[in-house]
């Protein structure tokens, strides 16, 4: 099975300028914990997340109604490929303990997102669903 068969398609993206009060609006009406970051030309440069507004913005006291998308976004991405091996994308996650990643196109445009609720439920594949959720939620180690 493919990244292509269990994305969630349709990706809403915000631009790097957008403030995080309008990505939190939309992120909210969406009802999704992340949204790609793409310039002009629609190329992924980032990904900001629920996490990225409270623990970076929040944490240091950043205005929303002035903070940048761009100031806080991830920005080194792992990413995936339309035609890549769900296996692969799992063992990725697995490692890198993420929940989700981009998926791009041959002409490296977002055409979806895959999250570890997509290989949950539309993988049907329970062992690697439960493997890849089991990794990907291994407490980190606090830095103290």
């Amino acid at each position: 099975m493919k990244l292509k068969d269990v994305m969630t398609r349709g990706v809403e993206t915000i631009r790097p300028q957008s403030t995080l009060k309008e990505a939190a609006y939309k992120m909210k009406s969406l009802n999704v914990g992340a949204m790609p970051v793409c310039d002009e030309d629609n190329r992924l440069i980032g990904l900001l997340t629920d996490r990225d507004v409270t623990v970076r913005a929040t944490a240091e006291g950043r205005d929303p109604n002035s903070t940048k998308a761009s100031d806080i976004m991830t920005r080194d991405l792992i990413c995936g490929f339309e035609e890549q091996d769900i296996r692969e994308a799992a063992s990725i996650m697995e490692q890198k303990q993420i929940r989700r990643i981009p998926v791009l196109d041959r002409n490296q445009q977002i055409i979806g997102i895959v999250s570890l609720g997509d290989l949950a439920v539309k993988a049907r594949d329970e062992k690697l669903a439960g493997e890849v959720i089991q990794r990907v939620s291994e407490p980190a180690r606090p830095q103290r």
